[in-house]
């Protein structure tokens, strides 16, 4: 079995409580930098990050131990010393020799791998802790024979024995089970073996699929069935199902459930958001003030053992269950069994957010694992938040005055990052400012006040135990994304500025994140983008990452013409005509209701749109039933407005008003008679505001059509996720109306499906 020594001692050695919501996230950056700071005083002599590799029998495992040692030093007389050096926020009077076991362990399995492969007898091993904000060095040492370290890092894996024995079992059940694992359905649908063949293909030949799959063909099936088996082969190791909403989540969920009724034994873990998860009525993790955060470490591995051992598809439900048996946070006990799951169903957030994602897998078990990226449309607007940042004045004031007294130096820092933001405020001659580089005087402002923040959130004043202690809190984690952002600041950015007289805010604005999400993505196996609406190709390919090699498939709808009457109404929606078309398209719909009744969506661009077309639509009393989306659903409300759509029910015509791009619009179900038509008003542009303008000018000097991308093509993609609700399986049929005339202009009809291309068009 091969091992990394951090996983190894970290899995041995972790213990305590978790750390009341603050870590302090020093970037690697700045690891790497103290690394640096400490090497360059080798000696001749000397090397830097040496490889080491050994072969440890423990009972009927062989474990190859493997890893890199910070330091390796020669004294004059040939004496070996190794070091591990590590970097910390923290005083260095807090560090003492004994504050971190798992450091300690980490060096003396180097040094143990290093005394067996060139017959040492004895040889130093040496900690060194350099602070990062003044570069000051401690150091430890102890001098070991090899016996002593033979004996501790005996210890050390029989302590991991029965973790490494409980994967063994598994993995040998997993692997034969996926042998005999046949396709779970009797046949496949039209296109879904293609599908699954270029999902495989791609895993094994170690490239990014773009793959279009019309609705109804079984993406979800198509993508996770040939990955499981990308596992049997030793191909793979682990499968992340990535997705932006829940109700996907569920569906990759449906899928593994029914591979395992097939046969497979395979561990699937679902992420659920901390907020969503927490058992706590407000969120703090704090050990003072929650008994799950409390002893955290010293329980999770017995948790992870327990559920891993008598578990395999865990969801929500599962991980409450041995949350609470075993008194542990739900959230991370949940990350922490997705690192030794077969299959992780999480948010795009935990792979590609710098500020979220899974950071402690390491690049050999990345080369083992493909990613499937479900409804990869929504991966761009998603991936320009991820890589985008803003900061407001305000927090920095109510910080200058609440810590004034109590840490004056983390005061003085916050007045100074305030006065910047009112120099800004001073200078402007308009409300709103646009710049293309990066706001580099306030980057350096914050690195200071990361510093102070850091030293008061390790002190354990702050860290959410008041008002003040939570606002400090959220405003370090707030400035930290700022400065990472702020070190990916290129020619892809611009910073504006909104000023008022209550606020300043300064955002860093990702125009392109095509790139970024290359970096995120970079060392997995295999990447397979998938949805019925990645269209045009091209557009997608471009702002997901793509490389020339990597390949695309778009597959043709399965479902006949004749289950799809499709009708043009060509009436104008846009904003300046929507006052004086209102009337006839509520009449429209009206009309619609009364001579064909049914289960009916309506689509529409804006919630303020949608709400006149409404009023004007039960203004006469229409014979149809109505139930109308709003902003801020709760779970409940949403269940309920679904629901609503029940096959071929006894009130009559029911007419459901929604919004383009909303929660209705987007990987809901509602097969056969639940549905009998939709309409889409509009051709779903976003609405014309600064960032998308500056999207449109950025794209247009890069040599692309701005106004397609930052436009057309995210308005189309909704039209065509709203029009996607009708035609679900086989024995579907229904009515889609698109209503605006620039249908009819052949920019926007060669963005149509080619099912919908045989259309009617109708006047009023």
């Amino acid at each position: 079995m091969e091992l990394a020594v951090r996983p190894l001692v970290e899995y041995v050695f972790r213990g305590g409580s978790l750390e009341g919501g603050f870590r302090s996230v020093s970037t690697l950056t700045e690891g790497t930098k103290a690394h640096q700071k400490v090497q360059q005083q080798y000696g001749e002599l000397d090397r830097k990050e040496v490889y080491l590799s050994l072969e440890i029998p423990c009972g009927k495992f062989l474990f190859v131990i493997d890893g890199r040692c910070d330091g390796l030093l020669v004294d004059g007389d040939g004496r070996i010393t190794i070091e591990e050096i590590k970097s910390t926020a923290q005083e260095l009077e807090a560090v003492d020799s004994e504050s971190f076991p798992v450091h300690w362990a980490q060096a003396k399995c180097y040094a143990y791998m290093y005394a067996v492969l060139h017959d040492v007898s004895e040889l130093d091993i040496q900690l060194t802790y350099v602070q990062i904000d003044t570069e000051e060095q401690k150091r430890f040492v102890q001098t070991m024979t090899r016996e002593q370290l033979e004996a501790f890092v005996t210890d050390v894996i029989q302590r991991y024995a029965p973790y490494a024995e409980m994967l063994h079992r598994h993995r040998v059940k997993r692997d034969a089970s996926i042998d005999g694992l046949a396709f779970p359905f009797p046949a496949y649908r039209q296109g879904q073996r293609k599908l699954a063949g270029a999902v495989y293909t791609s895993i094994a030949e170690e490239v990014k699929l773009f793959a279009q799959a019309p609705t109804g063909i079984g993406k979800t099936m198509s993508t996770i069935f040939p990955a499981v088996k990308a596992i049997g082969t030793g191909l793979l190791q682990r499968i992340f199902y990535l997705t932006a909403k829940t109700i996907t989540r569920t569906a990759a969920e449906e899928a593994f459930a029914r591979l395992q009724a097939k046969g497979l034994h395979l561990h699937a873990v679902t992420i659920t958001a901390k907020e969503k998860i927490c058992f706590q009525e407000q969120l703090s993790c704090r050990k003072e003030d929650c008994i799950y955060a409390d002893g955290y470490y010293d329980r999770v591995n017995g948790a992870i053992l327990d559920m891993l051992g008598h578990e395999t598809l865990i969801d929500r439900g599962v991980i409450e269950a041995y949350a609470r048996k075993h008194r542990v946070c739900p959230f991370e006990f949940s990350l922490d069994a997705a690192y030794a799951a077969d299959a992780v169903i999480c948010d795009y957030n935990y792979i590609f957010d710098p500020r979220v994602s899974l950071k402690r897998q390491l690049t050999e078990q990345k080369r083992h694992t493909a990613l499937l990226v479900d409804e990869a449309h929504n991966l761009v607007d998603r991936s320009r938040e991820m890589f985008s940042s803003a900061l407001g004045k305000s927090a920095f004031l109510a910080l200058q005055r609440e810590f004034k007294v109590a840490n004056k130096s983390l005061s003085a820092s916050a007045k100074e990052v305030n006065a910047y933001f009112i120099r800004r405020r001073k200078q402007a001659e308009e409300k709103r400012l646009i710049e293309r580089e990066a706001p580099d005087e306030l980057l350096l402002l914050l690195e200071d006040f990361v510093q102070q923040a850091e030293r008061e959130l390790a002190g354990g004043t702050g860290g959410g135990t008041s008002e003040s202690g939570s606002l400090l809190l959220e405003t370090y984690f707030e400035a930290v994304h700022f400065v990472k952002i702020g070190k990916l600041y290129d020619e892809r950015y611009v910073t504006y500025v909104d000023i008022s007289s209550q606020e300043v805010r300064v955002r860093m604005f990702c125009l392109d994140p095509s790139h970024l999400l290359r970096d995120m993505g970079k060392g997995y196996r295999s990447h397979i983008y998938f949805s019925a609406t990645l269209a045009p190709i091209g557009f997608y390919r471009d702002m997901l990452g793509a490389e020339a090699d990597d390949y695309t498939l778009s597959i043709p709808s399965p479902f006949s013409r004749e289950q799809l009457e499709v009708v043009l109404l060509p009436l104008s929606t846009r904003y300046r005509d929507r006052e004086t078309t209102v009337e006839p398209l509520a009449a429209y719909l009206r009309t619609l209701t009364e001579e064909r009744p049914g289960n009916y969506l309506f689509f529409f661009p804006s919630y303020v749109y949608m709400n006149t077309v409404y009023e004007h639509f039960i203004a006469e009393g229409p014979q149809a039933d109505t139930i109308i989306q709003h902003g801020e659903m709760s779970e409940a409300e949403r269940e309920d407005f679904l629901a609503a759509f029940e096959a071929g029910r006894s009130g009559g015509t029911l007419a459901g008003f929604a919004v383009m791009g909303g929660i209705f619009s987007e990987g809901v179900d509602l097969v056969g008679n639940r549905l009998t038509g939709v309409v889409v008003v509009g051709v779903g542009l976003p609405q014309i505001g600064l960032e998308r303008n500056i999207i449109r000018d950025y794209f247009d000097q890069t040599g692309r059509n701005g106004y397609d991308y930052a436009y057309v093509f995210p308005g189309m993609n909704k039209v065509l996720q709203a029009g996607g609700r009708l035609i679900r399986s086989e024995q579907d049929t229904g009515l889609l109306v698109l209503v605006d005339d620039r249908y009819l202009q052949p920019h926007y009809a060669r963005l149509l499906p080619a099912e919908w291309s045989n259309h009617a068009v109708i006047t009023l």
